[in-house]
Parts: structure tokens; sequence; C-alpha cells
């Protein structure tokens, strides 16, 4: 039987507790599961990065749920298997990604344009270095997700922002003039595009990533977009993959994928590139030789496969558990935080909230979150100075820890007020 047949009776449905139903569902997300001394990053490295022992921990992008019954069965069974050669993979796993791909996001992909990475960092790596020389500027959106500017920097290239814009609304947007003056002035080759974006939360329209794109033709710009977070996308909105727009802009682009957010594989280490221009994909592929990396490790690729082809059911639960979260976290903080603004997702589970009501300077807020309230948080200021005086949540745990990272918080406050 081939390792990855989808059986009756699995494995998964034989764990205590892992398929117990909640409320007609099938998954029970509100199970907390420990997981501490398992050499997690998020539960396991508070001392060593600097925080308190017993911190609660709402940063790293993973999360606290276990992956689909389904996912777990296929990499048990190739455990058994005993064997982890270097592996390859065949149409099976381009059918099981396209067919995802097709479904969700209305896009077909096309086998030769598939470069499988160990990650998107790796992949933003290897295009900085694919597309873009020694000092030559590389652009981004700033506040946002802070490997863009660190493996721009690591790789000796200079970090350019055209800083996003807060409306009235709360909501973030692009400053057209500002981007297209960054790349005449600095001579950009390379946009790193975050969609949606890590951390405001916007899923950019039609209209947005249309005219990026068409900037970005004018000045012969090759657009990187991290499209990670893309199965994310909440309030009836779609998501739009740049290099579909149009046959102009799938030339110029290069579109970053994994199962690792949708179905918290994180840890397998496993990308699915798209690149359809052949041109920009053998340069892509020459930087990833020189790195001296080839062949995936196994189970990233069974999990990858596995996902696509049979976690559906568990995506669309996970979803919905995601999105009353999300309306928890803004109930609770119209009600009991007013003094806090937070910025509602519209696509991706984590949530970016102003502190500055407070009128707290950078290092006070961080007291005020990590000493006092005892939270484990992403700080804005890593997003880029657009960021100071934000923090970034993550939602996407049981909703008994979210209500008592929230309780802390608000503890916290209270008493930091009754001091002034």
């Amino acid at each position: 039987m081939p390792l990855l047949e989808r059986k009756t009776g699995t494995l998964a449905e034989e764990r205590n507790g892992r398929n117990k139903k909640v409320q007609g569902n099938i998954y029970d997300f509100d199970r907390i599961v420990d997981r501490k001394n398992t050499d997690c990053l998020k539960y396991d490295f508070a001392v060593r990065r600097g925080q308190p022992e017993g911190v609660l921990p709402l940063w790293v992008a993973d999360m606290d749920f276990q992956t689909a019954p389904e996912i777990l069965d296929a990499v048990e069974a190739r455990v058994r298997h005993g064997i982890f050669g270097y592996t390859e993979t065949g149409e099976k796993y381009f059918e099981a990604v396209a067919g995802w791909m097709l479904e969700k996001h209305q896009w077909e992909v096309r086998p030769e344009w598939l470069v499988k990475t160990p990650g998107v960092v790796f992949a933003l790596a290897m295009a900085i270095r694919a597309f873009s020389r020694e000092r030559d500027a590389v652009l981004i959106q700033q506040p946002v997700y802070y490997p863009f500017s660190e493996v721009i920097s690591d790789n000796r290239r200079r970090v350019v922002s055209s800083d996003l814009v807060q409306g009235a609304d709360g909501r973030f947007y692009i400053d057209f003039e500002d981007f297209e003056r960054k790349i005449q002035e600095n001579h950009v080759p390379l946009f790193l595009l975050c969609s949606p974006h890590n951390p405001v939360g916007r899923v950019w329209t039609r209209e947005e990533l249309t005219r990026i794109g068409e900037i970005c033709l004018k000045h012969h710009v090759t657009v990187v977009s991290d499209e990670i977070h893309e199965d994310f996308v909440f309030g009836g909105r779609k998501h739009f993959v740049f290099a579909d727009l149009n046959k102009e802009f799938r030339e110029i682009s290069v579109t970053c994928t994994s199962p690792a957010k949708t179905f918290n594989l994180a840890g397998l280490q496993v990308s699915n590139i798209f690149i359809p221009s052949e041109a920009l994909r053998r340069s892509f592929q020459r930087q990833i030789s020189a790195a001296g990396y080839s062949q995936l490790n196994t189970l990233g690729l069974t999990a990858c496969e596995a996902a696509y082809r049979f976690g559906g059911a568990w995506y669309k639960e996970v979803m919905e558990y995601l999105a009353d979260n999300l309306a928890f976290f803004k109930g609770y903080v119209e009600k009991y935080l007013p003094m806090l603004r937070m910025t509602e997702p519209e696509g991706t589970y984590l949530v970016w909230v102003d502190f500055r009501g407070l009128g707290l300077p950078e290092e006070k807020l961080e007291e005020l979150i990590v000493q006092r309230a005892n939270l484990w948080l992403d700080s804005g200021a890593v997003f880029g100075k657009a960021g100071e005086g934000f923090e970034r949540f993550n939602a996407a745990c049981p909703r008994s820890i979210l209500r008592q990272a929230l309780n802390q918080l608000r503890e916290a406050i209270r008493k930091s007020n009754s001091r002034t």
C-alpha cells in the first residue's frame, strides 16, 4: 500500500483526544498541548533569549495546535518504513501542491515552475543573491516581517523601505508615490512583497497589487512575493496571487509558498517556490547549488503532500477557530483595553496592536509587557522604525491561553496606571 494512501480507522483516530468532537466539529483546538521540554523555540528558550523563566509566549508565528491527523498518519507510516535516504518528489507531490493552489487560489501552476527550498527565508536569501549585487538596494515595506531586512543586510545589500501608512480607519496603505520614488532614487532591482502582510494583516486588493506590478515593470524590478500566509484570509476577502494577475507580472515574479503556516509544519522545513520565467528560475537555482543544497528532508516532503491531499477538513475548522479567536481579541480590547488600538487582521493569524496611547517610551513599554504582564510578544520595533510603539500577538493558540495573556496585560496596565 502506498505510504500516502488514505485509510479508514487511522492511527490518529485511535489516539486519546486527538479527534475529540467539539460542538459538532471534529478537532479540539481548545485542548492545550504541552510543548514544554520538546526543544520548542517558543516555550523552552525564553531564558536563553533574554526573557524571564515562565513567561507566556505569543511571539513566534507557529500554532499551538497539533497538525491534521492525516498528516501525522503519513509521517508515521514513513517513519515505520525506516529508511531516510535522499528523497525527491514525483508527479503525486506536484499534483497535491498544484491541486491546493488551484482549489484555494484559482492559480494554475506548471511543474517546470516549481523549485523546492527548506523555507521561505532561505528562498528570500537565494533570490537576493540571484537578482541583485552587493551594495544594491532592495526594497521592502516596513513595518514588515523582520527577516526581510536581516537577510538583505546579511547578504551585503542595502535595505530601503517605502513605509506603509496607517489611515484614520486603522488599516495600513501603500504610498505609491513614495514607492516609485524609492525605486528610482535607489536604482532598486528587487522588491520583497509580503502578501498577506505580516504584521499589519493587510490582504492586498487586486488594484493595489496591479499598481505595484505596473511600477515594478516600468522600472525593471523583480518581485519576490512571500505568500506564506495566503491561506489565512478573513471576512470574505480574497488573496490574489501576484504572479497570476497578468502574464507580464508572471515573468518578473518569484512566488514563495509553503504548508508551514497553514498546517503548523514549520519545523519540517519545506517550501514550494514558483518561478515561471526560465531565466529567473535558472539564476535562482544556481544560487541554491552554490549554497550546497539539493533534496529536502524526507518527512517534510511527506507531510507537505499529505497536507495538501488530505488536510482540507482540518484547515476549514482551524480557520473557523482562528476567526473566532480574532473576534474574541477584538472584543476584549474594545471592552477592557480601550487605550490600545487593534488593527483588525484581514489575513494571517497575527494581531498588530498600537500601544502608543499609553504614552510610554519603547523601553518602558517592553518593561510593562515582559516584566509586569509576563508576556513574550514581538516588539513592533523589530519590524522597523515604523513599528515602534506597536506589538505583535500570535492568536493561533487555545482560547484559554489567549484569554490568560490578555488578562495579564489588562492587570499590568491597571497596576501601572494606579502607580501614576
